[in-house]
């Protein structure tokens, strides 16, 4: 479901050839990294968040932690992610295999500037086997983002 919207989103930018697909889970940040080869900061995680005006999908790096203060300084609210049932019934992709591509056109897609310190990033391509390498240029337009955003605190 969510996979094949993503390939149809990324063909709009000749990019749906680059899909990673493996056999293997790459469901979580740990997952990720290690199926991939790749330290786990530099896997972009899709976070789905409940806001007053609908949901919304904000993308971050890996070992980021939300900053409770900068997302109330930004969006002038509590963070409150999506739960599991709403995850699916909004952003129509599993937990794991969430993205930022291929979503129904009413989710606003944010970027953390985490995802800037890298060259390349990895976020799911809306399956759990799946990801692709993207620069932060690339998934700023592939996602049609918003805007960058700095709502996180990083944990090492």
């Amino acid at each position: 479901m969510g996979l094949e919207r993503t390939i149809e989103h990324l063909k709009e930018f000749n990019a749906h050839e680059r899909i990673i697909l493996l056999d293997e889970s790459l469901a979580t940040v740990a997952l990720a990294a290690q199926g991939l080869g790749v330290e786990p900061d530099r896997i972009a995680k899709s976070l789905g968040f409940r806001t007053n005006e609908g949901p919304i999908l904000i993308v971050v790096s890996g070992e980021a932690r939300i900053d409770n203060r900068k997302f109330k300084d930004q969006y002038h609210q509590k963070a409150k992610m999506l739960s599991a049932q709403e995850t699916s019934e909004y952003l129509r992709m599993p937990i794991g295999g969430v993205c930022p591509f291929g979503l129904p056109e009413e989710i606003p897609v944010y970027l953390d500037i985490s995802l800037k310190k890298y060259d390349t990033v990895f976020p799911s391509c809306g399956a759990i086997n799946s990801a692709i390498e993207v620069t932060p240029e690339e998934i700023e337009r592939f996602s049609r983002a918003q805007s960058w955003v700095d709502v996180t605190k990083e944990i090492k």
